[in-house]
């Protein structure tokens, strides 16, 4: 899968953040895919992250977040302070292999492997050890980015287990994994997509998808 560029981050409250925030919704409301968020058990905060394109301006994947909006700090959080609580849904348009825009090459076709690795890669963006120096980040994020793809390459590997949860009320079978920074898990739809989510403090034991039905709400 190739993604070439991520349009809106979560809009600042700055000036131009009314812009930026539109920008956002714009790249949602263009995918030809529909959104999955968490289901109606869940009645706390839901925001909107980004959303992933190809170099032809298709918008391949995007994220809606759940909970405390996370920031990037390590893994316990300032001391006294406790951790946040999130979940984080990633949709990921079903593709097959295809060719580029331009026609020189192909687009990797888009898998659970796909969601898995970009909600591993997700959860990674929010978390670093609390030993480690601000320096020495970039260095593990790449190491840690690297392992996240070998295991979304290998979802039935022994770090994974099975998750049955709900998704548009009928029980469906994700790949799982926990590690000492939050959780990831991954599998697919009966729409036309992949789903992948991540997150922290939040059992995802008890979640359960469903399509959003008003993703201009969400902004």
């Amino acid at each position: 899968m190739e993604t070439t560029s991520r349009v809106g981050a979560q809009a600042p409250a700055a000036e131009g953040g009314q812009q930026a925030a539109r920008r956002t919704i714009d790249g949602y409301l263009r995918a030809p895919f529909p959104w999955y968020g968490l289901d109606e058990a869940f009645t706390g905060p839901r925001w909107l992250m980004q959303v992933g394109m190809t170099a032809d301006g298709a918008v391949e994947h995007g994220s809606i977040g759940h909970g405390d909006e996370p920031s990037v700090r390590n893994e316990t959080g300032t001391a006294g302070e406790p951790r946040e609580k999130f979940a984080v849904v990633v949709t990921v348009a079903a593709q097959p292999s295809r060719r580029s825009a331009d026609g020189t090459g192909l687009l990797e076709a888009t898998s659970v492997s796909s969601a898995a690795w970009l909600a591993g890669v997700g959860l990674l963006s929010f978390t670093w050890p609390g030993q480690m120096d601000h320096s020495l980040r970039d260095d593990w994020l790449e190491q840690q980015t690297e392992t996240a793809w070998a295991l979304a390459d290998d979802l039935d590997g022994p770090e994974w287990s099975r998750l049955s949860l709900p998704v548009d009320g009928v029980a469906a079978s994700f790949h799982y994994r926990e590690s000492e920074y939050g959780w990831v898990l991954a599998g697919t739809t009966e729409a036309g997509v992949h789903l992948g989510a991540y997150g922290r403090g939040m059992s995802a034991y008890g979640l359960g998808f469903a399509v959003v039905k008003d993703i201009a709400a969400y902004a």
